[in-house]
């Protein structure tokens, strides 16, 4: 487009009907926000959701969309994405949608590498069937399916990506507004598939889920910003640091007390495997969340591999036909 576009552009006339105070609310400003910078025509553009709140997106984006079934969004996404390979696919879903009954379908989107920008609401709770917990829910909390606790040990969505073969991997939040959009600009750059897990607040059924994180006085203290080719430091006034023991895949706590912790913190580099899963594995209240981009090693993507193999150039109705017809068949009478 010759057009400067704005959020406007790619604002709706639906009614939203998130809860107020939801962290979806912050989510979608973001997005709309980046598709403005990245300058993409809103007809160039398509977003497919499966069940959940999250998977309302498709509603508030003035684009194509596709509200499908839950858990099969990845799947109808790399339908579409296969059948017009120059569309900008955006794929969103909830932590139960994408990590339990999708999970099957998440995981072959990332093993394929598909160029789709996959978008991860966390909130660890079921929120639009009123709170029951999910795959990502810590253990001990208290949900209709769970009045006593959960047991269940969460599930990592970043170490599901790495394990799935995922080449792209980021992880922000929805308190985060100028932080997200940096994230999803490099998502939407990378050719191929990218995960971005963005961890959000839901108000009504797991409010306060993530801690000091939503919290801008404390989440400097909470998280890391992990940036390719910087040393691994954060605090308020960056005086931790942590120092990754590559023989272990271990990650030790240093501070400024011990000695400069610049110059003594891990470089991060995005595209090792093994740092991401280090920084991905870290829990407790010992260790900061990692944010950021935490892992990118760009591969051929899917496509870019089947066209390849297959010459779809020289193919024509007649050989979809041929196709169709062969073998056994039969015609059904009026």
């Amino acid at each position: 487009m010759n057009q400067q576009l704005t959020a406007k552009n790619f604002t709706t006339d639906q009614e939203v009907r998130w809860c107020p105070g939801c962290g979806d609310y912050a989510i979608v400003n973001a997005m709309r926000k980046t598709l403005a910078q990245i300058g993409t025509d809103p007809s160039d553009v398509a977003f497919v959701s499966g069940i959940g709140c999250a998977a309302r997106f498709p509603y508030y984006i003035d684009s194509y969309g596709f509200h499908t079934v839950h858990g099969r969004a990845p799947a109808v996404a790399s339908g579409l994405k296969l059948a017009n390979p120059e569309l900008d696919v955006w794929v969103v879903g909830g932590d139960g949608d994408f990590l339990s009954i999708g999970g099957n379908h998440l995981f072959h989107a990332l093993r394929r590498n598909i160029d789709l920008n996959l978008l991860l609401l966390n909130n660890a709770i079921y929120g639009l069937t009123k709170g029951q917990y999910s795959p990502t829910s810590p253990p001990g909390t208290r949900s209709p399916s769970t009045p006593a606790g959960s047991v269940d040990r969460p599930a990592n969505a970043v170490l599901f990506a790495l394990g799935a073969g995922a080449r792209f991997i980021a992880r922000s939040a929805d308190t985060l507004p100028n932080h997200l959009p940096e994230v999803l600009t490099r998502a939407h750059a990378h050719k191929g598939a990218s995960l971005v897990e963005i961890l959000q607040n839901c108000i009504v059924y797991n409010d306060g889920v993530w801690g000091g994180m939503a919290d801008k006085t404390t989440t400097q203290e909470l998280s890391i910003r992990v940036t390719h080719g910087e040393p691994m430091v954060y605090g308020k006034e960056n005086d931790k640091g942590l120092v990754i023991d590559f023989e272990t895949g271990t990650v030790s706590l240093i501070v400024e007390s011990d000695g400069p912790v610049a110059e003594r913190a891990t470089v991060y580099d995005e595209t090792s495997w093994v740092m991401a899963n280090a920084v991905a594995r870290m829990e407790g209240q010992d260790v900061p969340t990692a944010i950021g981009v935490i892992y990118c090693d760009p591969a051929e993507d899917y496509i870019t591999s089947l066209r390849e193999k297959i010459p779809f150039h020289q193919m024509n109705k007649s050989d979809l036909k041929d196709l169709l017809y062969a073998g056994g068949t039969w015609t059904k009478g009026a």
